[in-house]
């Protein structure tokens, strides 16, 4: 159960993190205890992270873990008896970094981290990618977990860029968005994108889409397409 003495706003992003973690399962985005989902809670300097080694099918509203925009756990907080995730640091930085980011998600997905792994962008050679990324999605550099190393990687990467991924060389891939949901939103589409590109890439050479036609198929669907859209971080 969750503290009544917790905000609305906090209870609210508890839930959607809890629940958000679930699509990267049903998407296979992870394995085992892998890959992380957190979310910023409005109006307060405060954002919500999975805990850490905990397995998917265990989590729940009140064992995520509340932390300050340094990363730390905020004291007697529900599930402040958890350690949080490993990349709790690199969260924390990109939310320092990027008032506009409400959700940040990292994965080890198969296709994107095998980009990863050879240190190479995913080129924007389809529209999909076109519409979500707004271009290539770019590579970061290698750093290692335990400090806030990857963040500065993340945002020195994704500022100025439309993409909102990253593949960490050697690492694996992180997004955000402008909410938890939107950022999973990205994790998904990455990893498609990654895939569709690689099998492409296996009969020949693949055909780049000018960038004119990129800037007008990513304003259209950042800005035109669907019911309600949730627009560009950038």
């Amino acid at each position: 159960m969750i503290r009544e003495s917790e905000s609305p706003a906090v209870r609210a992003v508890r839930e959607q993190v809890a629940s958000l973690h679930a699509e990267l399962v049903r998407y296979g985005l992870v394995v085992w205890t892998g890959g992380n989902v957190s979310g910023r809670v409005p109006a307060e300097d405060l954002f919500v992270i999975k805990p850490s080694g905990v397995g998917y099918e265990e989590l729940a509203p009140e064992n995520m873990i509340l932390c300050t925009l340094d990363g730390e756990v905020v004291p007697g907080s529900q599930g402040s008896e958890r350690s949080p995730s490993s990349d709790t640091a690199a969260h924390a930085f990109v939310y320092r970094s990027m008032p506009e980011v409400g959700g940040v998600v990292h994965t080890h997905s198969t296709y994107a981290t095998a980009w990863a792994a050879r240190g190479e962008p995913i080129p924007c050679v389809i529209t999909a990618m076109a519409d979500e990324f707004g271009g290539e999605i770019p590579v970061g550099p290698f750093a290692l977990i335990g400090d806030d190393s990857i963040g500065r990687g993340i945002v020195a990467t994704l500022s100025g860029h439309h993409s909102r991924a990253v593949l960490m060389q050697n690492h694996g891939v992180f997004t955000i968005g402008s909410n938890a949901r939107d950022a999973v939103k990205a994790a998904v589409m990455a990893e498609d994108v990654a895939r569709t590109v690689h099998i492409a890439r296996q009969g020949g050479p693949l055909v780049p889409i000018p960038q004119k036609a990129v800037d007008s198929l990513f304003d259209r669907y950042q800005n035109v397409y669907g019911q309600n859209p949730e627009g560009s971080l950038t």
